[in-house]
């Protein structure tokens, strides 16, 4: 992932430090837009956490697991922690200082391509 376009227009929260082939890049972001947009229900956002809450469904939770180990593997400043309880779904990413911002964008994304 890089940061190359601004977070409303294109992939601009994905950040230089990611190991993800350049040209796979696009094909993440898309995955996490998809996320977004079917399956977020909404985003609670600090600085250093974005919490979302997701669509309560087996196939779901599976998709974002799925999507999450993935990431850590070319993000490894992103720890997922995925949660299913009571009948919620909710994935929070967290990041440390360095990577504020990737993770404000993320979060404004997000909420941009959510319901």
């Amino acid at each position: 992932m890089t940061v190359a376009e601004s977070p409303g227009t294109g992939p601009g929260w994905v950040p230089s430090a990611c190991t993800l082939p350049t040209t796979e890049q696009p094909l993440r972001a898309a995955e996490f837009d998809e996320v977004f947009a079917t399956d977020v229900l909404a985003v609670h956002a600090g600085p250093d956490e974005v919490r979302l809450e997701l669509r309560p469904d087996a196939g779901v939770a599976a998709r974002v697991a799925g999507l999450a180990v993935r990431e850590t593997s070319c993000c490894s400043f992103f720890t997922f922690d995925l949660h299913a309880a009571d009948g919620r779904v909710e994935l929070t990413i967290r990041t440390g200082p360095a990577h504020r911002e990737v993770l404000s964008a993320l979060a404004d994304r997000a909420v941009s391509r959510s319901r």
